[in-house]
């Protein structure tokens, strides 16, 4: 599935950048790598009312109280790919959500699995039988 139908504007999207854990030797000290985004699931008007309902209930332990989701990226050593990494994340979040789970349909075992079911379990039940011991008085 594309990441097209979720068009969130840059203004809901607030990134931050900092300091990168890990190796990248002096880079690491002086470089802001690592970006941050916040974004309020709660408020967003950019995606469909269906879909939202389904983010906040799947994703509801990754937001904060004011409905704030925090994803984080610093795999790359440059701030441009963990900015594209982190928007990523979001639209993968948006796109395991888009599309509704189809409803189970219940259905009956066929009449022959029923029958197959109680013949085998009458067999079992005659196996035991005869492995009993048989006591007189």
């Amino acid at each position: 599935m594309s990441m097209k139908h979720f068009n969130i504007p840059q203004s809901e999207l607030h990134l931050t950048y900092s300091r990168s854990g890990g190796a990248g030797g002096q880079n690491i000290n002086k470089v802001n790598t690592k970006a941050t985004l916040h974004w309020n699931a709660v408020e967003t008007t950019s995606i469909p009312h269906d879909v939202k309902e389904r983010f906040l209930k799947k994703y509801s332990k990754r937001l904060n109280e004011e409905g704030v989701l925090t994803l984080a990226a610093q795999e790359h050593r440059t701030q441009n790919l963990n900015t594209s990494a982190v928007i990523k994340k979001l639209h993968d979040m948006l796109n395991s959500v888009a599309v509704a789970p189809k409803k189970r349909v219940a259905t009956k075992p066929t009449r022959s699995s029923v029958q197959k079911r109680l013949l085998g379990k009458k067999l079992q039940g005659e196996k035991k039988k005869t492995r009993r011991e048989k006591i007189t008085y």
